[in-house]
């Protein structure tokens, strides 16, 4: 029932996906606006100021170009030390954005690549990615990289994007605290959360991650690699979940895990949604 009811909340908010709120690239996966939907009181989020994407490491020289349009003043990697090294993100001649990231690692993998070991069925790499959003509003190692988040957006209402390596997972997870701080409907969070599925161009990204994945795990089937290279519903609810239950609230978990506070979620909301 969820499914279905998020579904329509998504369609009736984002109007045409593709040519609104996504921005079709080349060599950078799931690139597109988290905002323009619905927040507090009925207002709207601004436009063209909150993005996401996948890492820009295979970005083509036209993308580049598309992305220096957008006026990015900052840029929150989330990914950590060892995964910029191992995938630099390129950047056009004229980039002049402020990058923020981590002075060590985020995750040991990728989520969904620490979900792959031991994972040789569709059904195992589902327990697995569970139990990695179970824990993903605590991880020691990532929660430091969300304050950062949250502080890069306090700045003002400037144009920023937030990335990890898919931009599903970590990415997920940082922009569904946001939307939930701008009043947006939690439908509506768990229907943008999955627009991955659509938007990250998955199909290319399989490919790529089974070779990633086998590479370093062994023979996995396709189904079992979509689990992981994709999202799930359930995923996005249980992260959520989890931090209300521990702290009560979302409200509270923001203020008590990541600093934000009731004076800042308003001071976003003064930044973010329209008057």
């Amino acid at each position: 029932m969820r499914k279905r009811v998020a579904s329509r909340a998504l369609r009736c908010q984002a109007g045409s996906m593709t040519e609104a709120r996504i921005l079709p690239l080349q060599g950078i996966h799931n690139f597109r606006d988290y905002g323009a939907y619905t927040g507090l009181d009925g207002r709207k989020v601004r436009a063209g100021l909150l993005w996401r994407s996948a890492q820009h490491g295979e970005a083509t020289d036209d993308d580049l170009a598309a992305v220096d349009r957008l006026g990015l003043a900052t840029i929150i990697d989330l990914r950590g030390t060892s995964e910029r090294t191992a995938n630099p993100c390129r950047r056009s001649p004229g980039f002049c954005a402020e990058v923020l990231h981590s002075p060590g690692e985020t995750a040991g993998l990728a989520l969904h690549l620490e979900a792959a070991e031991g994972a040789l069925t569709r059904e195992q790499a589902f327990a697995a990615m569970m139990r990695l959003y179970e824990g993903i509003a605590f991880r020691e190692n990532f929660t430091p990289m969300l304050r950062t988040y949250f502080a890069a957006l306090l700045r003002g209402p400037q144009p920023s994007l937030v990335h990890c390596v898919a931009g599903k997972d970590r990415t997920g997870f940082a922009v569904a605290l946001a939307q939930h701080v701008l009043g947006v409907e939690r439908d509506v969070i768990i229907a943008d959360y999955v627009l991955t599925n659509q938007a990250g161009n998955i199909e290319r990204r399989i490919a790529q991650g089974a070779e990633a994945i086998r590479g370093k795990y062994g023979d996995i089937d396709d189904e079992t690699i979509r689990t992981l290279m994709g999202v799930e519903e359930d995923y996005i609810v249980t992260a959520l979940d989890r931090a209300e239950t521990a702290h009560g609230s979302l409200d509270a978990y923001l203020e008590a895990v990541l600093g934000v506070d009731a004076e800042a979620r308003e001071q976003l909301r003064a930044h973010y949604l329209e008057s």
